[in-house]
């Protein structure tokens, strides 16, 4: 009978059996026809490394008790007659197949049992992190404030006194300038231009005399010579230079000087 010789490690075995299956394993001994005389060379072979290792004899009397069981059965099975040793050993093999498949339910029942003790809540939200992190200078601060402050105070209505000289002003109508340019006229066979213009009290003022000069050049009623004078076109025709020296009322309380030299 060939013997085997193995290399053991020293291992956490739950009891005599489990070592017993871990060495069937290791040695693939068929377990429904197990050689119980290479059984018990390794089984005790084993446990002599083991005491050799400082295995503590008195917290292992199971694995003891095992080893005194398979001497045992070794010794039944060397007499001619071993009947004993054979009811022995379906014992053994029994209580080795019950312990197998209590192995692989064990197993079966850690893998379903992961992470029954955790627990997963739904996820928390997390609030985005407004803070504003960018540094400024204290000048760069002040500056961005007074401009925000700036737009602030445009948003506000303009005060009542900015509308008060618009509302206050005096509105000059075209028509009126036209009347007394036309008064002007007969009086006086010429006028100045530019004396028209300069007289003008108002931005209105003027504008209304501008535009009354073109409105009576249109019509025809005067016309303008290349020395600024106008002259109403039935004094056209004559083409006599005349000296004028007078004042009116240009449509305020101011006396306007209308001559030409």
């Amino acid at each position: 009978m060939s013997t085997l010789n193995p290399e053991f490690k020293l291992e956490v075995f739950e009891g005599p059996l489990d070592l017993l299956l871990h060495l069937i394993t290791k040695n693939k001994l068929n377990i429904y026809d197990i050689p119980i005389i290479t059984l018990v060379e390794q089984y005790t072979e084993y446990i002599e490394k083991c005491i050799g290792e400082g295995f503590d004899i008195d917290s292992a009397s199971e694995f003891l008790e095992m080893a005194a069981r398979l001497l045992y059965i070794k010794s039944a099975a060397l007499l001619p007659v071993h009947e004993e040793a054979e009811k022995l050993k379906k014992e053994l093999t029994g209580e080795l197949i019950e312990y197998q498949e209590c192995k692989k339910m064990a197993a079966k029942l850690a893998e379903m049992g992961k992470g029954i003790n955790s627990y997963a809540r739904e996820p928390m939200e997390i609030k985005a992190d407004m803070r504003y992190k960018r540094v400024h200078s204290p000048k760069e601060l002040l500056e961005h404030y007074l401009l925000a402050a700036g737009k602030k105070l445009r948003r506000l209505p303009p005060p009542v006194d900015a509308f008060r000289g618009i509302v206050a002003r005096r509105i000059v109508s075209v028509s009126s300038k036209i009347s007394l340019i036309k008064n002007l006229f007969a009086k006086h066979k010429r006028l100045r231009l530019i004396e028209l213009y300069k007289r003008s009290e108002t931005r209105s003022d003027l504008v209304a005399t501008f535009l009354a000069v073109l409105e009576l050049s249109r019509q025809g009623s005067i016309y303008i010579t290349d020395s600024m004078d106008i002259v109403h076109t039935p004094e056209r025709e004559k083409n006599e230079p005349t000296q004028l020296d007078t004042t009116e009322n240009l449509g305020g309380n101011k006396e306007n000087e209308l001559s030409t030299a």
